[in-house]
């Protein structure tokens, strides 16, 4: 392997567990790729490379462990997930020198399969944005072209494996934050179920919409890193306690697509998308018929509900979560202040960014005595109908698909200054947030006139990530692979 880093997660662990690599050579691969990337790429906040470097060794020292299934894989985090010792920012300049005591609940499981955390990713502040360029420290650019956005709010997650930078990267997803990334910039990106994954240690956003997943080049290495990090956790009330299949195994017995349906919700399949997009994901799923997938036209007549439904959940979720950053136990707090109601003032209004800010005030609104039923009642009754919708059609399909988003990844700059057509880049992915199901966004090309990623979006049924993983990976097997991305050396 002359260019480590270019490995898929599967290849390094065999090699790995085979001495044919070390986890030093992992390690120094991956820092190597930082160092040579980071400079025009900005996917980072912080590098835990001597922590990383002390770790492997460790590791080499002891030798391969079989029953650690990423033993001396160099992994990276969104910063929104709690590790001891390290900074966990949330991409806000409110907990710029925050350090957690404790782990959260997939950094144990990582650590217990022998996963090595070198760095932690940059973000959309407290994970509320679409293209990472809410980040309070920098924004982060697309591998495939350094002028457009990689997705958010997990854009440097996604970004970080896209690279080479590392060989899998954790994010959450509130309402497309790991899918959208994960199209933009030509990577696999999991939502698992609410609920299959802990959401203990992790820094909340919408409590009753996010998710934590892998980003990864290929199903496989995403199905590897699922197996680690999913299962029950009492620590958090959130977390179902439900069988953990072998996602591996499922993955490894389907060889076709015979006796699937698919369905193609005609919502997703409008007129609105662009062509490059369109003509990108019905290429993929004619290949997924070819295969012996049957095609079924279905409805979700509520999808255009969605995107309202959703923002005034998630911004009310966000005002009552991050009602907890005042400046009085942890993160900034603006020193100048002489009265106590003047230090929360002002300490929320410069610790936390416009977009924050902004969430933060519709949030507190729609709570308000006066529109809560006006509001947010009306949209968690919304969100009700949404499940039942899709419930209804995946009583008669065993998968939906259709695009992850309308677009390819746009140019800097071109939506942060206008947050509705930002959030409309939403429209696709929220509803499987609000439904709790899992969703996937696998690469299928390239977009004919911008050259950029395009991903199909794979929804399943809730607990049934073998069958969406399965069905990705037959269509992964019989797609060409994306070349390496361009915009980088």
């Amino acid at each position: 392997m002359t260019r480590l880093y270019e490995s898929s997660l599967g290849e390094l662990a065999s090699a790995l567990q085979d001495r044919r690599v070390t986890a030093l050579e992992a390690v120094d691969a991956c820092l190597g790729r930082i160092t040579a990337t980071e400079p025009s790429l900005h996917a980072l906040i912080s590098i835990q490379g001597e922590e990383a470097k002390l770790r492997a060794k460790e590791l080499d020292a002891q030798g391969p462990q079989p029953d650690q299934p990423l033993w001396g894989v160099p992994i990276i985090l969104k910063d929104l997930l709690a590790v001891k010792g390290a900074p966990t920012t949330c991409g806000s300049k409110i907990l710029e020198n925050f350090v957690p005591v404790y782990d959260a609940h997939v950094v144990e499981k990582l650590k217990a399969a022998g996963a090595i955390l070198i760095g932690k990713a940059n973000m959309d502040e407290f994970a509320m944005g679409s293209s990472t360029e809410n980040s309070a420290f920098h924004t982060t650019a697309n591998p495939w072209d350094l002028k457009r956005a990689p997705g958010g709010s997990s854009g440097g997650s996604a970004a970080s494996v896209a690279a080479g930078q590392c060989f899998a990267a954790l994010g959450t997803d509130t309402g497309g934050s790991i899918r959208l990334p994960a199209s933009y910039c030509g990577v696999f990106g999991l939502k698992p179920s609410y609920g299959r994954v802990s959401r203990y240690g992790l820094v909340a956003y919408g409590s009753s919409l996010d998710q934590i997943g892998p980003l990864t080049r290929t199903v496989e290495d995403a199905a590897r890193v699922l197996q680690a990090i999913a299962g029950h956790d009492p620590r958090d009330s959130t977390s179902v306690n439900a069988e953990v299949p072998d996602y591996l195994a499922a993955l490894s017995e389907r060889r076709d697509l015979k006796g699937i349906t698919i369905g193609l919700p005609e919502e997703y399949w409008s007129e609105g998308n662009s062509p490059e997009v369109s003509k990108a994901c019905q290429w993929a799923v004619d290949n997924a018929r070819e295969l012996g997938a049957t095609l079924k036209p279905v409805s979700l007549k509520l999808t255009e509900y969605a995107v309202a439904a959703y923002y005034i959940i998630a911004m009310a979720e966000a005002s009552s979560n991050l009602a907890r950053f005042d400046g009085v136990r942890y993160g900034f707090r603006d020193k100048e202040a002489s009265e106590l109601i003047d230090m929360y003032t002002s300490s929320r209004t410069k610790g936390f960014g416009d977009e924050v800010q902004r969430r933060i005030i519709i949030g507190t609104y729609v709570l308000s005595a006066g529109y809560y039923d006006a509001y947010y009642r009306k949209a968690a009754k919304v969100r009700r109908l949404i499940r039942q919708d899709f419930d209804r059609v995946l009583g008669e399909c065993d998968v939906l698909a259709g695009p992850v988003c309308p677009v390819t990844a746009f140019p800097l700059g071109e939506k942060v200054s206008d947050p509705l057509t930002m959030y409309l880049m939403d429209e696709f992915t929220v509803s499987l947030n609000l439904a709790g199901l899992p969703g996937a966004s696998l690469p299928v090309g390239l977009g004919r006139d911008s050259s950029m990623p395009v991903g199909l979006q794979l929804i399943g049924r809730s607990f049934d990530e073998s069958l969406l993983l399965s069905v990705a990976g037959v269509l992964e097997r019989n797609l060409p692979r994306l070349p390496a991305p361009r915009g980088l050396a």
